[in-house]
């Protein structure tokens, strides 16, 4: 194992995008190391022996990596969740001005599901935490005719945090139940769920999945089409 800094006064911020960067730099504490090469990866902070991954894009390309280390490491996964994000759009010709408007989209905590499903498993092993952060952020648009066409040509250039609102840790399956509705009675389906979190049931459904997962809830039976699901003592 090999513990290399880039600088020891200085965050790395090689190819990193702003929105990266300043989640960083807002989560460091005096002695932290950045950069650190470590079992053939190179890891955002070495908090003495806490390696801690700031994640903004998709879980799935982090799962190999997270494999590796957690078998000799403690692993701190810090994940984003834009609570309220402006969409900065530039101009399409040089002389017109940029808009900037609110997205009616509201994240929260539970959003966690929508990344987690792609390895819900590894909270299985202790040496695995995640912190979500509730941000407000910019993101930044632009035009391309030749790849946005799914946003009718705007694709999104960068992001950039505007501040952090709220923050979470997870140390495990039991933290996870925690976010299932109080007051919820079993047996429950995902659209109870749902209504209950007034949340899509896709979400619900990638929750259900992940608690099942981790052993945190089971099947019980069935009502018409719905599974029916209870909490496992």
């Amino acid at each position: 194992m090999t513990k290399e800094q880039n600088s020891p006064r200085k965050i790395g911020t090689l190819n990193e995008k702003p929105l990266h960067e300043s989640l960083k730099q807002w989560y460091a504490l005096p002695g932290d190391l950045f950069e650190v090469s470590m079992d053939r990866f190179v890891i955002d902070i070495l908090r003495d022996d806490l390696l801690i991954e700031i994640q903004t894009r998709s879980f799935g390309k982090m799962k190999r990596k997270l494999q590796t280390l957690l078998a000799l490491h403690p692993v701190r996964l810090v994940y984003p969740i834009p609570s309220l994000k402006w969409i900065v759009k530039e101009p399409v010709t040089g002389d017109a001005p940029a808009s900037r408007r609110k997205s009616p989209k509201r994240g929260v905590f539970e959003n966690i599901f929508d990344e987690l499903i792609s390895f819900p498993e590894l909270l299985l092993n202790p040496n695995l935490s995640l912190e979500l952060l509730l941000i407000e952020e910019e993101e930044v648009r632009r035009y391309d005719a030749n790849r946005g066409w799914r946003r009718h040509g705007w694709i999104t250039q960068e992001r950039r945090l505007l501040r952090v609102t709220g923050r979470k840790i997870i140390h495990g399956p039991a933290d996870l139940s925690a976010f299932l509705p109080s007051g919820l009675k079993e047996p429950f389906t995902t659209n109870d769920i749902a209504g209950a979190l007034t949340k899509p049931r896709p979400l619900a459904q990638k929750m259900v999945y992940c608690l099942r997962s981790l052993g945190c809830i089971k099947q019980v039976g069935k009502s018409s089409n719905s599974i029916l699901y209870a909490k496992k003592v």
